[in-house]
Formats: C-alpha cells, sequence, structure tokens
C-alpha cells in the first residue's frame, strides 16, 4: 500500500494535517516528517506493533536502538532519571536544534517513562542502558511530536547503507511502500545529520560531528556565569573577579585555569562604554583579598551576551527588568545577587564604601553559587 503524501505547501487548514498525522502516529502508524537536518521515519514506542514495523522498515536488528524524539525540552525528561547540570546545559542551549544528546540509563525501570513503553519500545530505547534524545529545530516536527501524545522514536527515512532523504521526493523512493503518510514539508535546512553527544556525569564525548562542530559543542558545554550592572567598572568587574577566585578554590585550580575546565565568568553594563577600565577603588578591594581585576575592561550588555549565559545576577532590581526587556526568554536564568535585594553603586565613593560592597557582593554570592555545579 502506497503512503499518504501530505503536501503542506498545498494545503489550507496545515495545523489539521499534522495533528491528524499525529494521530495516525499515536495509534500506530508509521510517518515520515521533516526535521532541519534529514527526513525521519517514527512509531510510537507503546505500540509492539509499530516497533517491530520500523525495525523491518529500516532492517535493523532487535539489540540497536532509536532515538527518542520530542516536540519541546520538557518532553525529554521522563525519559532521564537523573539530569545533570551539563546535560541541562546542553538541552537549554542545543535544543531546539541538530543536536543528539546520549545519556547513560543504568536503571531504565527508575525513568518516569518507563511503564508506559511496551517490552519492543524498552528495547529500542533503553535497549543499551543508554537513551538517545533529539529535540528537532522544524515547526512541522515540533507539532507532530508535541500533538503525537506518545512517546516516538525515529530514524532517518532511509534503507541501511542509503543516502538520508533531504526532501520528501527522496523519502517516499525510500519508504513509500512501508509507511501510512509521509509529510512533505520541502527541502531538509541543513541536509545533514545531527551532531551526536553522549554526555556522563559532568563531562562530554562527541560521538558523531554533524551540523554542529566540536568548538560550538564545547562552547554549549561551558558554564556561563553572568554579572550585569549599569558601568561594568565596580560592581560587577568585583562580582566576576570574586566568583572566579571562589569557582576557582572549589575545583581546585587556579582562576585563569577555569575556562580550560568549561567555566566561562564574565561582566558587563546596562550603560557601559566598551573599552574602559575597571575604577580604581574596584581594583584596590579586590586586590585587598588577593583578586587582581587590573586587567579588566569593560562591554556594553549584549543579547548575545545575555542569551550564552546560564546565570545571570543583576545588582539591582532596574538592572534585571533592563534584562528581561532585552531577552524576556533569559527570565528564568536571571536572578538579583543578593536575596535580600540591590546592591548599591559605589562609584565615586571612599575605598570602604568599595569594601563594604564587595562584602555585599560576597554575602551573594555565598548564598548562589551553592547551587551552582560546573
Amino acid at each position: 500500500m502506497k503512503a499518504e503524501i501530505v503536501q503542506l505547501d498545498d494545503l489550507r487548514d496545515r495545523g489539521a494535517a499534522l495533528d491528524r498525522a499525529a494521530a495516525i502516529l499515536a495509534e500506530g502508524g508509521l510517518v515520515v516528517f521533516p526535521t532541519e537536518t534529514v527526513y525521519g521515519v517514527a512509531a510510537n514506542a507503546a505500540n509492539e506493533a509499530a516497533v517491530t514495523r520500523l525495525r523491518a522498515v529500516k532492517g535493523r536488528a532487535g539489540e540497536q536502538p532509536f532515538t527518542v524524539h520530542v516536540g519541546k525540552p520538557a518532553q525529554a525528561e521522563p525519559f532521564v532519571d537523573q539530569l545533570t547540570s551539563l546535560g541541562r546545559r546542553l538541552m537549554t542551549k542545543g535544543w531546539p536544534g541538530p543536536l543528539t544528546l546520549v545519556f547513560p540509563i543504568p536503571t531504565p525501570e527508575n525513568t518516569a517513562i518507563h511503564a508506559r513503553l511496551s517490552a519492543g519500545g524498552r528495547e529500542a530505547i533503553f535497549g543499551q542502558q543508554s537513551v538517545g534524545l533529539r529535540c528537532p529545530d522544524e515547526p512541522t516536527a515540533q507539532r507532530v511530536l508535541t500533538f503525537s501524545d506518545a512517546p516516538i522514536i525515529a530514524s532517518s527515512a532511509n534503507r541501511a547503507g542509503r543516502p538520508p532523504p533531504v526532501d520528501a521526493e527522496m523519502a517516499a523512493s525510500e519508504m513509500g511502500d512501508h509507511v501510512d503518510v509521509i509529510i512533505d514539508g520541502g527541502r531538509c535546512q541543513y541536509g545533514r545529520a545531527s551532531t551526536v553527544v553522549s554526555v556522563n556525569g559532568r563531562g562530554f564525548h562527541l560521538l558523531r560531528e554533524g551540523v554542529w562542530d566540536a568548538r560550538t559543542i564545547r562552547r554549549m558545554a561551558a558554564l556561563n556565569v553572568l554579572f550585569v550592572c549599569t558601568g561594568n567598572t565596580c560592581r560587577s568587574p568585583m562580582a566576576e573577579g570574586l566568583c572566579r577566585d571562589l569557582l576557582a578554590r572549589r575545583m581546585k585550580c587556579r582562576p585563569e585555569e577555569l575556562a580550560e575546565r568549561g567555566v566561562q565568568v564574565m561582566s558587563c553594563g546596562t550603560g557601559a562604554f566598551d573599552g574602559g577600565p575597571a575604577a580604581e577603588n574596584a581594583i584596590m578591594a579586590c586586590r585587598a583579598r588577593g583578586i587582581d581585576i587590573s586587567r579588566h575592561v569593560t562591554r556594553g550588555m549584549t543579547r548575545d551576551l545575555v542569551r550564552s549565559a546560564d546565570h545571570i545576577f543583576a545588582m539591582t532590581e532596574g538592572h534585571r527588568r533592563r534584562i528581561l526587556e532585552d531577552a524576556p526568554e533569559a527570565a528564568e536564568r536571571t536572578r538579583l545577587l543578593h536575596p535580600s535585594g540591590d546592591i548599591h553603586d559605589p562609584v565615586g565613593g571612599a575605598l570602604s564604601e568599595y569594601e563594604a560592597c564587595l562584602a555585599r557582593i560576597e554575602e551573594g554570592l555565598e548564598h548562589e553559587l551553592k547551587d551552582i555545579e560546573p
């Protein structure tokens, strides 16, 4: 039986067509769908017959796993019983996107999803005591995966040894006689495979370089902490220097070695000019603590700085509001440094005022760094 081909460009009600494809997938059908990388073929891992069909179509033996595909990042959590800080960082920065993450799952029965899976689905997902997870950055895939309301496994829509399809015509030539629906979403954005990264504890291993290279993955994996004040001459550079010192002590390394350990600490100002020095009294207050910020160079706050940060600490409520005006998506990552409220600007004040400000910054850091895992 030939698959039904759904050509989205020819439909007025795309949503209804995609929801119908999602329903077919949930009921045990096989659906071919576009992603930003290549076309995939998917099955419901809770349906034993569907898993068996998918294995037959792909020519894949029983011990070979499939990748779980989710429509939004939150749908991945039931498949991982203990998500590390590194894993969460990679999910946050890399999803939706051309990134497949592989996590060790030594006890699959502890995962929230385990009871929903068929026997074949458990083997297809956790058979190697690990799970591969992918959240595509493609609206068609996201809608189908989200609205199917089922644990979905998928692979590229090609026979073993054949190139993965990058458009619906190629997918139909490979899968047209063996699947129920093929969604034609046009040519894939990248036309090459996703990058695959294995995450184990605090480390990671690049299993396959795809759309994103190793350098990009290292940047995503890094812990980025950002401090924000106004001019980036007093409060935020003192906070940056002190944070570097505290994290280096915790990690038993020198502050200048943090970057090699995957930790980046930065500061900026909402009204700062690029290229200026730190205030002299800020330098002196830090020097009394054995911290050198004499080479600090001021920088203005940018959307890219905010987007790349895992933790953003504002000195005042006004700074926090300004950050969220520029980057509303950073709300969950942005908070005041001190739990009791604003840290006021010592600019133009005596050295003692800078020392008092630094002491208040230290109080805030001692409170916040307890919950930050490099």
